[in-house]
């Protein structure tokens, strides 16, 4: 299902920790130390400034900054490597202490409120779910992830639904 949303920035879902890393083409398990050596080359290489012509430097080199900020923070990395950008999102709207807890009841909610084993998805297994859903063509929502905290959670459908309710 293809989205058209002028000038908003597409967000894949991950929780391998796949897309920082692979924005500085580093390995999840990298040091702090490689990470920081990484930072600088590619930083250089695409800073704006150097790249006068080229108009995708500047949205690479934020990239490659985010990257960075995001994985030379200690309590940041592992909320990413442990739940992907979910938990960066989680982290931003209920701070990085409460992080586990989120997840810990989402998951206790979720598996209590129904009964069918398939029904609840770990954070873990959300990206291999939508791939193999995509592969066979099934139907499913797609949800746009806000960009920053101004911004809300938009849930796609290509037919809308209505609901009733018991009066």
């Amino acid at each position: 299902m293809a989205c058209n949303i002028p000038n908003q920035r597409q967000r894949t879902m991950s929780t391998s920790g796949k897309a920082l890393y692979e924005i500085l083409g580093l390995h999840k398990g990298a040091s702090n130390e490689e990470i920081k050596k990484t930072y600088r080359k590619l930083a250089l290489k695409h800073h704006p400034d150097k790249n006068p012509d080229d108009p995708g430097a500047a949205e690479k080199f934020k990239e490659i900054n985010n990257a960075h900020t995001i994985l030379t923070d200690m309590s940041k990395r592992n909320i990413y490597d442990k739940y992907g950008s979910l938990g960066l999102y989680v982290a931003e709207q209920f701070g990085d202490e409460n992080v586990n807890t989120y997840f810990m009841l989402s998951s206790w909610w979720a598996k209590s409120s129904m009964p069918e084993e398939d029904f609840y998805v770990s954070p873990e297994d959300l990206e291999e779910q939508i791939k193999t859903d995509i592969a066979k063509d099934m139907d499913f929502p797609v949800v746009l992830q806000p960009t920053n905290a101004n911004e809300k959670t938009q849930l796609i459908r290509e037919e809308p639904r209505s609901y009733c309710t018991d009066s």
